[in-house]
């Protein structure tokens, strides 16, 4: 079986192998080229020990030379070579407290997480697959290497990429190395945040975040996401719905998918997180009408906002992320009676930028619910689309900073500085979002003028 190996790394590879060592691209590089992906980045390991690999290269960094690893550049170009090594113990969860040096393939491949990702390739011993990637791959299974106990305790954060592989490849994960996920799924503890942002992340924004269930019934979520446990435990008993409140999110996340093309991977990111989210609150908003027993959720997406702020904080989400999905969570569910000034304000209170988002946010919503209603709900959201074109092609005034007239316009005219002047700005830009035509300066300055008396 042949790879294509990009030319800089088949001249480390060969440069290696001429000075008698052993080198080999490895890891998820092979297993995408397998796939038929362009991979990311290009990993190679080899026998040759830190320092030699150094000598044979003119431009290196060492990138993390006491586990072995240097990077050899080429221009603005960096390839990470790493030396054959067996880690020690693992006393955190994460990292080994030392790793020894080894002249054995085997050993090093023997140490990696997933079958898929030990496999090895070099034009010369073609591909190395000792513990059967390439068979996994063909039945599409998530296995680990040996024993999934010993990989999960020496990085817990193996547990989630486990997970993370089986959305993105649209895999199933193996019989025990599923059960090793439910039984460390406690050592996720020990991992930081960010390390689990990272791979919830690369799970939602996959093609198949529906994976996401894998998390609940493991019981994985209940340590790094208790919220969806109790979404999923959240009846919806209402003719709107059909499904328990997590499992309306999981609908949604798999709806959002469809509208990934045309997407910026931000944009995505925002998306799949919103739809994660939107209903965070309901658990807590959820009344019971005991007349009826139908249930109620009343300001269900304030507190959706709340939640969703808490949880974007405590897995240190940046601030422009944080905002974005905590707008697009409090107005998933906004409705008004579809008038043109009613569209503006929408506009203006969700924001411009984030209208074309939020319009997919409401589709993906209202398509994991019950059929009631739907054809009119979807009318609805094609009604202010449109509008919104209009609006936008038009150029209707959307913010104070677009009127006709200024602060120091309205100064000129007598209006002293102070919340007066800001009050006043208001109430002109209030007039143009009613009537967009008002926006010139003459029919504004008169305006001022007869407030002025």
């Amino acid at each position: 079986m042949q790879i294509k190996l990009p030319d800089k790394v088949r001249l480390i590879i060969n440069k290696l192998t001429d000075e008698g060592f052993e080198a080999y691209a490895v890891g998820g590089c092979v297993r995408d080229s397998l796939l038929g992906k362009e991979p990311n980045d290009w990993d190679i390991t080899t026998s040759a020990s830190p320092l030699q690999v150094k000598s044979l290269f003119r431009r290196t960094i060492d990138t993390g030379i006491q586990h072995g690893t240097v990077t050899i550049m080429f221009g603005n170009e960096g390839y990470e070579v790493t030396t054959y090594r067996i880690d020690g113990i693992y006393e955190d969860g994460r990292h080994p407290k030392q790793v020894t040096f080894t002249k054995s393939l085997e050993e090093d491949l023997k140490r990696r997480d997933f079958t898929i990702n030990a496999m090895a390739y070099n034009d010369e011993a073609g591909l190395v697959d000792l513990f059967g990637g390439l068979k996994d791959m063909e039945n599409k299974v998530i296995k680990a290497v040996g024993d999934p106990v010993e990989r999960f305790n020496e990085d817990a954060l193996r547990i989630l990429r486990a997970v993370r592989f089986a959305a993105q490849l649209d895999y199933e994960i193996d019989e025990k190395t599923l059960e090793a996920v439910g039984e460390l799924k406690d050592s996720l503890k020990l991992i930081s945040a960010e390390r689990i942002r990272m791979e919830l992340q690369k799970l939602l924004t996959s093609k198949h975040p529906e994976k996401l269930l894998i998390l609940y019934e493991t019981g994985v979520s209940k340590v790094i996401l208790p919220e969806f446990d109790l979404m999923m435990e959240t009846g919806q008993n209402t003719p709107h719905h059909m499904y328990s409140v997590g499992i309306h999110t999981i609908e949604a996340l798999k709806n959002s998918v469809k509208y990934d093309d045309g997407l910026s991977d931000n944009d995505i990111k925002l998306l799949r997180l919103t739809m994660l989210l939107h209903d965070c609150g309901k658990p807590e908003a959820r009344t019971v009408d005991e007349e009826t027993g139908r249930d109620h959720f009343k300001g269900h997406a304030f507190i959706s906002e709340k939640i969703a702020a808490d949880i974007l904080r405590r897995l240190k989400y940046d601030n422009d992320t944080m905002n974005k999905v905590r707008r697009l969570v409090k107005y998933h569910d906004h409705r008004r009676k579809l008038t043109e000034p009613r569209v503006r304000r929408t506009i203006v209170e969700i924001s411009r930028e984030l209208i074309p988002l939020w319009l997919i946010v409401r589709r993906c919503d209202i398509c994991a619910q019950s059929m009631m209603e739907r054809e009119a709900k979807l009318k609805d959201i094609d009604d202010f689309e449109r509008m919104y074109l209009r609006i936008k092609e038009r150029g209707d005034c959307l913010s104070i900073k677009e009127l006709a007239v200024t602060g120091n316009d309205l100064i000129k005219a007598g209006v002293k500085p102070g919340p007066g002047l800001g009050e006043m700005l208001e109430m002109l830009f209030e007039d143009v979002l009613d009537v967009p035509e008002h926006n010139t300066a003459e029919y504004l300055m008169e305006k001022v003028r007869k407030v002025q008396g």
